[in-house]
């Protein structure tokens, strides 16, 4: 039986979280045994890279020197890292489903501050943030805070490469501000204490819609690949079909990924004359690949037989893209890239191009959550497959590389949706033929460590349904 190709859209309903909940008096707590017996059956099953790891081997020598191999280590993190194979960037294990399949729909612990993490360029491993966006209705925005804040400390500590996640995980913290001028950090002397509360964010951030020259060009930053918000994205190309929107300039250099189903739609929708056409294909562990593997092919209509897709029948799309452009935003870039022109402005992509789905501490094949062994709440994310386009283009490690590469300046990062920001001067520029008011200047390339959303559990994953 294949799988059928959604985006993992974890409708999980209340009331099953609430039966859960109200049974936590009742559950026996499950050994550390038994946690890494699940591990081993989750990753033995569907594991993209088992055949790096002879201890996933179906036929373990028995069952004696099996649960002592299970019982050697201390924790299932312990077990799961060594299991994992070394060319695997990106499988995880989370011991509380529940946070996760809320950080999937879009709901996290946030207080509306989306930053980036940055080394000092003086080589010393101390760090500052920069703010890349506000939430609205947040504690950042009750703050007045604003995209191109400069922070280095929290709580009084100068932030650095080793102690950025402790500073920074609390609910509540005191950020110092500074400025950077290109060279040098400075101290502000002014505070802003921050309070995270449970958030749902819209991923559509941004759109716009510019006539420049007679020509209507419209913008869209979208941050994550929700597919709650698949509705949403598919009113926001209706407004640009309204509006005579003939070039699109997709920012994605913020968007870590998330729902294949998502990123289905949304290619899509720049793309629509590709309906019914090959927009990836599957490579599975060989145990798998007859059974589980089938094309993903660009779609007219929600799965559901739902809405119609409101598409541009784009044969050229922009795309801003980082370091942190990941997983889902990649599958739009190198699915759409053998049948339009794409060009991307930026930097150099992550380089995900495996998939993944949840698996439960519940029988094989399904490893579902109504099935689910009620003595623990871990559950594995493993990498089940990856991805390739139509001309079979996959493994890119290092990222897909930019046609015109620029870096974001920290010491003026610009408005967003703003025409001159500079990343979207250069796409529209590009549109146009119009040369950008003066000249882009040499900025100095400095290292991105860390997020805002590197904190949250569904960070950079790619995920389909079994």
């Amino acid at each position: 039986m294949k799988k059928t190709l959604l985006l993992l859209g974890l409708v999980i309903s209340t009331l099953l979280v609430s039966c859960f909940e109200d049974l936590d008096d009742n559950i026996q707590v499950a050994s550390t045994e038994s946690i890494n017996d699940f591990i081993w059956r989750g990753l033995n099953f569907f594991y993209l890279y088992k055949t790096d790891r002879p201890e996933l081997a179906d036929n373990y020598p028995n069952e004696t020197d099996f649960n002592a191999f299970l019982d050697s280590f201390e924790t299932p993190e312990d077990f799961f890292a060594f299991l994992k194979s070394p060319q695997d960037r990106f499988s995880i294990l989370v011991d509380d489903y529940i946070a996760l399949e809320n950080a999937l729909a879009g709901t996290t612990d946030n207080n509306g501050m989306e930053y980036g993490l940055v080394l000092y360029p003086d080589g010393s491993g101390n760090v500052f943030g920069y703010v890349r966006y506000v939430l609205p209705n947040t504690s950042a925005s009750f703050n007045n805070m604003s995209r191109g804040q400069i922070f280095n400390t929290v709580d009084g500590v100068q932030i650095t490469e080793t102690n950025f996640n402790e500073l920074l995980s609390p609910n509540t913290y005191t950020i110092g501000l500074a400025t950077y001028d290109g060279e040098n950090v400075t101290p502000t002397g002014e505070e802003i204490t921050l309070d995270k509360a449970a958030y749902t964010e819209n991923p559509i951030f941004e759109t716009q819609t510019f006539d420049i020259n007679g020509q209507k060009i419209g913008y869209l930053m979208y941050n994550a690949f929700t597919n709650e918000f698949d509705s949403e994205l598919n009113a926001a190309f209706g407004q640009f079909n309204t509006e005579g929107v003939t070039s699109l300039v997709l920012d994605l250099r913020y968007n870590s990924g998330g729902s294949v189903r998502s990123a289905t739609y949304l290619s899509s929708m720049i793309a629509g004359q590709l309906n019914g056409q090959i927009f990836y294909t599957e490579q599975w562990n060989p145990d798998r690949q007859p059974e589980y593997a089938e094309d993903g092919l660009f779609v007219n209509s929600f799965v559901n037989g739902g809405e119609t897709i409101n598409s541009l029948d784009l044969s050229e799309v922009y795309i801003l893209t980082t370091g942190r452009t990941a997983s889902a935003s990649e599958l739009v870039i190198n699915g759409l890239a053998p049948y339009i022109n794409v060009v991307q402005i930026g930097g150099n992509t992550t380089g995900k191009y495996q998939a993944s789905f949840i698996l439960y501490d519940a029988p094989a094949p399904n490893f579902s959550r109504n099935e689910a062994n009620t003595g623990h709440t871990y559950a594995l994310l493993p990498l089940v497959f990856q991805t390739a386009n139509a001309a079979g283009n996959t493994d890119f490690e290092d990222g897909l590389i930019p046609d015109i590469e620029q870096v974001e300046d920290y010491s003026n990062l610009g408005t967003l949706g703003d025409p001159t920001e500079p990343l979207l001067a250069t796409a529209i520029s590009e549109i146009t033929g119009i040369p950008m008011p003066g000249s882009r200047k040499n900025i100095q390339k400095l290292e991105v460590i860390a997020e805002s959303k590197s904190f949250t559990p569904a960070y950079q994953l790619m995920l389909v349904e079994k």
